[in-house]
């Protein structure tokens, strides 16, 4: 039995704020741009408002992008294409600036922390920043055993926790949020079947890697009996990710709740990340408020779970490389979005009746120099007084 109580977080987890949005649709209102000329981008800087509490928003000055790293022991059954414990080398590609998330954070300035959580790969040859969190090596065969005990759970979970804590301390005002995995999907897929209540069928994908449909039918066989394993256990989302997850995705579960709890905007990227978010959703229902979905993949379980938590994609390109590349693409949209709402001039006052008939300061010094405002002076249009002539 686990001592960590995750019902906890319904009560550390608040919406944004309501106040501050209401006060950041007056302020789009009043902008000299007509309402609904920029499209979701208005909603986009509101929602900002709201989880920073501030009108006009802050821009987004120091995002960070996240991406959890582990291998699962179903990609043995062939569901992936590629190689089973293949994710260190994809976690190396990342480290050494060579994979479309390194090149894409690298444009954008976006500095990149990768974690290790159950990598299938020797611990010496990766960097110790890197390494620091691993819970195991690699994660249990999810079709015919746990992905891992209830203790390494409650440990990934944790540590999750803790990465959440040291970003929102550091000042990271955002965070892009991938995964890198080699079976990732398929344990994915198996917790949102679980969670929405569907068949395996419906939400198996073809992966970031696209499969065959040989490998394709083995991945749907792989989830429906993960499923069988997962349905007993749904009432308490720990044992459901030490039973089916892996410790990867118990440890983004953990870092998006507190995520939440400390008011840090998360985006989320493909499939695995949506399927952490949902467990998180199920775990405190106002959890999905600070995230944003970064793009639509193509993987029908993300659909599904992002159907379930209403949220919308930013962008549909249909990136399923995974890494944390499709929330990327997403990120300058975010950031545009911000400096709209923070930058753009109100509209100006339109001239009130008084404003117009009343003649300024310097228009009516202009007229009494000239003698035609003075007391002195004869009044407009009247005969000049012939007793002050030159002979009087």
């Amino acid at each position: 039995m686990s001592s960590l109580n995750l019902d906890d977080f319904t009560d550390l987890i608040e919406r944004p704020d309501g106040g501050v949005r209401r006060d950041a649709e007056a302020h789009r209102e009043r902008r000299n741009v007509p309402p609904g000329a920029l499209g979701r981008l208005d909603e986009l800087g509101e929602w900002l408002a709201a989880a920073q509490s501030a009108v006009p928003v802050r821009p987004i000055e120091h995002p960070r992008a996240l991406l959890f790293a582990g291998d699962h022991g179903i990609a043995a059954l062939g569901v992936s294409a590629r190689p089973a414990g293949g994710a260190g080398r994809l976690v190396r590609a990342v480290l050494e600036g060579a994979s479309p998330a390194s090149v894409l954070a690298r444009r954008l300035g976006v500095p990149v922390r990768v974690i290790d959580m159950s990598l299938e790969a020797d611990p010496e040859g990766l960097p110790d920043e890197v390494v620091r969190h691993r819970v195991r090596r690699g994660s249990g065969r999810i079709d015919v055993e746990d992905a891992m005990t209830l203790e390494e759970a409650e440990a990934a979970f944790l540590a999750g926790v803790a990465i959440a804590d040291e970003e929102a301390d550091s000042g990271t005002d955002l965070v892009v949020l991938g995964d890198i995995s080699v079976g990732g999907t398929t344990a994915a897929a198996v917790l949102i079947a679980a969670l929405c209540g569907t068949d395996a069928s419906v939400v198996t994908g073809r992966g970031g890697q696209v499969i065959d449909d040989l490998a394709w039918m083995r991945k749907c066989a792989a989830v429906r009996d993960a499923l069988r394993r997962a349905r007993p256990v749904l009432g308490d989302q720990l044992q459901l990710l030490a039973t089916v997850g892996g410790p990867d995705l118990a440890a983004m579960t953990g870092f998006l709740l507190q995520s939440a709890a400390r008011k840090m905007p998360v985006i989320l990227d493909g499939v695995v990340s949506a399927a952490c978010a949902l467990v998180g959703q199920r775990v405190a229902f106002r959890a999905p408020d600070w995230w944003l979905a970064g793009q639509r993949s193509g993987e029908p379980a993300q659909a599904k779970a992002l159907d379930r938590m209403a949220l919308e994609p930013l962008l549909d390109h249909g990136v399923t490389v995974g890494e944390g590349a499709g929330a990327l693409l997403a990120l300058p949209l975010v950031q545009a979005a911000a400096s709209l709402a923070a930058e753009l001039p109100e509209a100006s006052v339109p001239a009130t009746e008084e404003t117009l008939e009343e003649p300024s300061e310097s228009e009516s010094e202009s007229a009494s120099d000239s003698g035609l405002a003075s007391d002195s002076g004869p009044a407009s249009g009247s005969e000049p007084d012939s007793s002050s002539g030159s002979g009087a």
